[in-house]
């Protein structure tokens, strides 16, 4: 039984590659220099890998081999430098070498640190291949954050992250999973973060690309991952990029009435806040890990099914593994100075005002809710039936000699009540609903949006069918 090799170093990666004659590429890397062919060719015996080492630092000379393109740092440039380059060793080498060998052409387009730019270090990174002789290409994406302060440092950190693609992908073509724990081999998680994958080809016709993203999570190469209201992974700096953000956390196991009045209820009144930007509100449904997991382990069709529903709804999904909402909101702040807003039920107020669940930070709940609403950050509570009594957060019980906080964030417009609820629909709660649907009590139908009944039902069949 195969096992992933775990240990070797960068160098040794690239010399088992250049070992073997049947494995033969081109190496073609824009920003951060030809740190990945270097580790190539000083591992040595590197005439038995690279076919051509190449670096098109001038726009001019990029645009005239590669064509246009919106953007040098972007995934159509990649794209384009991995086709252009493939085909040309296709149609140079395919019959001149031995009928056993597999061609790659290996990219990368990545804007690094310098004395210039201020810019966030970032870069799309990539693999075409063939993984048996005489194949139609298959293809690996990736877009990667380099967190090093120097050009230097995050160059090495290329290079590395480089080989590790190159060899995982001829080693590990079978299992998708290992190629992602791969990436970061020789690297702590401190230097370079992969906020998006994508397998496309031939090869990987099976690999459902919302699953391989998530593992991106679960294997540390980063802490979240985005996926559009269509379903596709995009990348997080994008999407957030100068947006306001209203976010909403749960478990959505499934979404229902409640998390729609939510959200739109909170969504009316953030956008009566003066100066919001022309780019419009970003409305994303957040689930961490921790509410995907069950005993330590995530089910990927529970998974699936939750992106899917959240989907049809109109959100854009975050995952994350950050349990505190200070964390979310650093995160989100990585990518936006704009105003952001987060959801929150009575229900889960204690998850933000319990003192006990920030006893590891140094200065408790105040340094937490200090790092939350440091700037432009909101926090919309929403009510709940507790006991039969409707809660607000006017009403909320907490402990009293957390009183006077609770008092100073609302009048300071921290934390802002949700004015509008529908109070029909505050019976409903994840745990009936998931005991209605247990017990086929089609009175669950009430329960959830008119637009995923269907898509409920389907996913219910599937389960009793397992």
């Amino acid at each position: 039984m195969q096992q992933r090799k775990k240990d070797l170093s960068a160098q040794q990666k690239a010399l088992e590659l250049n070992l073997n004659d049947g494995i033969y590429g081109t190496f073609v890397e824009i920003g951060a220099g030809q740190e990945v062919a270097r580790q190539f060719f000083s591992a040595g015996a590197a005439a038995g890998t690279v076919a051509k080492s190449l670096s098109a630092y001038d726009m001019q000379v990029s645009d005239d081999i590669y064509g246009k393109a919106g953007a040098y740092v972007s995934r159509e440039r990649l794209e384009q430098m991995l086709n252009h380059e493939f085909e040309l060793l296709i149609h140079g080498l395919s019959d001149l070498k031995s009928k056993n060998t597999t061609f790659f052409s290996y990219a990368a387009t990545v804007t690094a640190k310098s004395f210039k730019q201020k810019n966030e270090c970032h870069g799309w990174v990539g693999i075409q291949l063939q993984l048996y002789p005489g194949a139609p290409p298959s293809e690996i994406i990736l877009h990667v954050r380099m967190l090093d302060d120097d050009n230097t440092r995050q160059a090495e950190a290329l290079g590395i992250l480089g080989v590790n693609l190159i060899h995982s992908a001829n080693h590990y073509k079978n299992n998708p999973k290992w190629i992602i724990d791969s990436l970061l081999d020789n690297l702590d998680g401190k230097r370079l973060e992969i906020d998006l994958i994508n397998f496309r080809g031939p090869y990987f016709v099976e690999v459902d690309n919302r699953l391989m993203n998530l593992h991106l999570v679960r294997s540390w190469c980063c802490r979240a991952v985005m996926f559009n209201n269509n379903g596709v992974s995009i990348v997080p700096a994008s999407a957030l990029r100068k947006k306001d953000v209203l976010v909403m956390r749960g478990s959505f196991k499934p979404p229902h009435k409640v998390h729609v009045d939510m959200c739109d209820s909170a969504l009316e009144q953030f956008q009566q806040i003066p100066n919001l930007s022309d780019r419009g509100i970003l409305t994303v449904a957040e689930i961490t890990m921790a509410e995907l997991s069950t005993n330590g382990k995530v089910d990927d069709a529970d998974f699936l099914a939750r992106v899917d529903l959240l989907c049809a709804l109109g959100y854009n999904v975050l995952i994350s593994d950050y349990l505190r909402y200070f964390k979310l909101r650093s995160w989100i702040r990585r990518y936006t100075s704009n105003r952001i807003a987060i959801i929150l039920s009575v229900r889960n107020f204690d998850s933000l005002f319990d003192k006990h669940y920030y006893d590891n930070l140094e200065g408790g709940i105040l340094e937490a809710l200090g790092k939350l609403f440091s700037d432009n950050t909101y926090v919309y509570v929403y009510p709940s039936k507790l006991n039969g009594e409707i809660i607000t957060l006017d009403s909320i019980k907490i402990d009293e000699k957390l009183r006077n906080l609770l008092e100073y964030l609302i009048s300071n417009q921290a934390l802002i009540p949700i004015e509008k609820y529908n109070e029909e629909n505050m019976d409903i709660t994840t745990h009936t609903l998931l005991e209605k649907l247990a017990t086929n009590d089609l009175s669950w139908k009430d329960n959830v949006p008119e637009s995923i009944v269907e898509q409920i039902e389907a996913l219910e069949t599937k389960k009793r069918n397992r």
